[in-house]
């Protein structure tokens, strides 16, 4: 089982900048395990849903939700076993708490939260107009 931490969540302004962490716990091997793995963040949508923000594919590609790109900026240290999602000219729009996720979705499926396997509690982001 993948534990996932997030952190990095706060108050700022519009336009302003934060940088959110996700660490992967009990990943066997440092960084080898976690390069299999893609990574995601998600923020809650409308009807209980979570909404795909940005994912970082095992691959190496990276994906974004039409309504971040530009803005957001999602990266990964294998090494680590972290990924970061690089917040930029925020927008009160942007507040949520922000899910990371782990898992291994095929190309189609990113958007799909129930394919995504391991899940952290949360980092809340507000933005204040």
């Amino acid at each position: 089982q993948v534990q996932l931490v997030e952190s990095g969540g706060g108050l700022v302004q519009a336009g302003g900048s934060l940088r959110l962490v996700c660490a992967a716990l009990d990943v066997p091997s440092s960084g080898r395990e976690f390069r299999s793995y893609s990574m995601a963040w998600f923020r809650p949508a409308p009807g209980d849903e979570r909404e795909f923000v940005a994912a970082s594919r095992s691959t190496g590609t990276k994906h974004y939700a039409e309504s971040v790109k530009g803005r957001l900026t999602i990266s990964r240290d294998n090494a680590k076993k972290t990924v970061y999602l690089q917040m930029d000219r925020l927008r009160p729009e942007d507040t949520a708490v922000y899910y990371c996720a782990a898992g291994q979705p095929i190309l189609s499926a990113l958007a799909d939260p129930q394919i995504w396997r391991h899940w952290g509690q949360g980092t809340q982001v507000t933005v204040s107009s």
